[in-house]
């Protein structure tokens, strides 16, 4: 078999492999040997799309509706994205800014390919969702990680942009609830924040993707606040459609005509199932099993941050939104990748070590996802407990 020789393109050294999935191997290869693992690693809801979803797929698929849509999406769901952000959030949006695409990573794509120039640095939270990092990257640019602990709610604020504004910064990226957190920039920060970086004349980049899991205040968007910002968004997270791979952004009017330009040319269209599932994701039937959905969520929150800090594990910062905790295990070691496959191997638990998510203390900390059921978290309390009481 003849092997590929050739020079693989530069900008691949600066792409890093999800370290998580070495510990993903290894739960996997503990399961095939007939071991219980409860995973508190995935980003993904248990629950899946309701029925009104899931029977307007059904309709598209026997009616035949699976043509090729507007690059930029079906118009009856611009429509009901946008009316969604009059009825909850009180915000104007005019259907013709909202771009519906293949998931919040085909989002993030095309705001950085139409905003990252070659050698452009965009800051971004030190810890924050690896990709982030990596979709600046894929054109040339840099990402700059901002080191940010417990004080700024693991999160930038004004103080830190300016501070780390320099003479090739761009914009910034920021993530409100975050993952791997957890933590909600409060309105106030947030709005001294993209004027911080407005005030260089540079872009705001914020993934709303977590939104509607708010669990001690109401959710909010930063779109209230200004309209010259990108904003993106998915049904991947609230919305339990994870694998149907869909997201939206709302961009600046003036950029619209860009943004669907490349949109056209990298994607063709978004999947149009999807899509005509998704305008039922609106309906009252819908949202009201979602609310329930949101508030089950909220419990699990409670129940693990009581027992964690019962065991010893500190959480920093309370998390107020989607479906992480992110915990401070230096008094159990000084290491959370070792921490993490100790944990996997001797009790089963799968959870993830920080490394992924930055270089900044990301030694001391793991996320812990409660999007399982609240009898498994029950259980892996225990293990864990038995694992602590072991060191």
């Amino acid at each position: 078999m003849a092997v590929f020789a050739g020079p693989m393109a530069a900008r691949l050294a600066q792409i890093e492999p999800f370290y998580v999935m070495e510990i993903m191997k290894e739960a996997a290869r503990l399961q095939a040997s007939g071991r219980s693992i409860i995973h508190l690693s995935i980003g993904e809801p248990d629950f899946t799309a309701p029925l009104p979803v899931t029977r307007a797929a059904s309709d598209a698929m026997a009616s035949g509706r699976l043509q090729y849509t507007p690059a930029t999406g079906l118009n009856s769901l611009r429509e009901a994205i946008a009316s969604d952000y009059a009825r909850t959030f009180g915000v104007v949006v005019d259907p013709s800014r909202v771009i519906v695409t293949a998931g919040a990573s085909a989002a993030l794509l095309l705001a950085f390919g139409s905003l990252v120039d070659v050698g452009a640095e965009v800051l971004m939270p030190d810890p924050s969702y690896p990709c982030n990092r990596h979709f600046v990257a894929a054109f040339n640019g840099v990402a700059k990680l901002v080191p940010c602990g417990p004080a700024t709610r693991f999160q930038l604020d004004d103080d830190l942009v300016q501070a780390n504004w320099g003479p090739n910064t761009r914009g910034i990226l920021l993530a409100t609830p975050s993952n791997p957190t957890g933590t909600s920039i409060q309105p106030a920060v947030l709005a001294r924040t993209i004027e911080a970086a407005r005030r260089h004349n540079g872009f705001v980049v914020i993934d709303e993707i977590y939104q509607r899991l708010a669990y001690d205040a109401a959710p909010t968007t930063a779109l209230s606040l200004r309209d010259d910002l990108f904003i993106l968004n998915s049904f991947s997270k609230y919305f339990n459609m994870t694998g149907w791979r869909l997201g939206w952004m709302v961009v600046p009017p003036a950029c619209v005509a860009d943004v669907e330009k490349l949109a056209q040319n990298l994607f063709v269209c978004p999947s149009a199932l999807a899509q005509h599932a998704a305008v039922q994701c609106f309906s009252s039937e819908a949202l009201e099993i979602y609310e329930a959905r949101r508030a089950e969520f909220r419990r699990r929150r409670d129940y693990l941050l009581t027992e964690l800090r019962r065991l010893g594990i500190e959480v920093p910062v309370v998390p107020d939104g989607a479906f992480y905790i992110y915990a401070d295990v230096r008094r159990f070691s000084d290491d959370s990748w070792r921490f993490a496959f100790d944990l996997l191997q001797s009790a089963g638990v799968c959870l993830v070590p920080g490394r992924d998510f930055g270089r900044a203390d990301t030694t001391h900390y793991v996320r812990i996802s409660y999007a399982t059921d609240l009898a498994r978290l029950q259980e892996a309390i225990q293990r864990i407990e038995r694992f602590i009481a072991q060191r």
